[in-house]
């Protein structure tokens, strides 16, 4: 039997009906047999960060809790909404906390090596997000020297592209995400 990999999912949007929460539920009907899928911390207990409260305070609990989720897991995916052009403003913050944790000895960024990255959104519009995928991309890839797969999915319309389960109905979509999802636990086992 293949080695399992663990994947953390982190979902960038904070509202109850998210149509990004949906398509984090829609993933373990997806996922390969050898990926566990592992829900990340919440993110929205975290303060904006300021280098002035992590010097006086050390990092919050929610932003060890996260960095040390990210550094169990094999491979991490995030699936963000997009707000102006971009990715929420909570997701960044998180992003920000976990890319200063580290343990003694550890390089800058310690979170994000050593394991593989993807990234999806949903989203009402025709893009489906795309754009917060760009910039999420590049923060990720250019910011935090984080390894991402090129395989992205952007679900658009999504106010009609799930039913009333919140299942995708889009066969082609469908197919993305398991690809994606594939690559993912692939890229994985080559890190491992």
């Amino acid at each position: 039997m293949a080695e399992e990999v663990k994947v953390l999912v982190i979902c960038g949007s904070l509202r109850k009906r998210s149509y990004n929460a949906a398509l984090t539920r829609a993933l373990p009907e997806l996922a390969p047999p050898e990926m566990k899928l592992i829900t990340a911390p919440p993110v929205e207990t975290l303060p904006l960060y300021n280098e002035d409260l992590q010097n006086a305070s050390g990092f919050p609990g929610p932003a060890n809790d996260l960095a040390a989720a990210i550094r169990s897991a094999d491979g991490v995916l995030f699936v963000t909404p997009e707000y102006n052009w971009s990715m929420p403003g909570g997701l960044k913050n998180a992003i920000d906390w976990v890319s200063r944790v580290r343990e003694k000895g550890d390089p800058t960024y310690a979170a994000f090596k050593h394991r593989v990255f993807a990234i999806a959104s949903a989203s009402t519009g025709q893009h489906g997000g795309l754009r917060s995928l760009m910039a999420l991309r590049q923060i990720l890839e250019l910011g935090c020297g984080a390894f991402v797969i090129p395989e992205q999915v952007a679900v658009p319309w999504a106010d009609t592209a799930f039913d009333e389960i919140d299942n995708l109905s889009d066969g082609r979509l469908l197919n993305l995400l398991r690809a994606q999802l594939d690559r993912l636990v692939e890229t994985a086992r080559l890190m491992m």
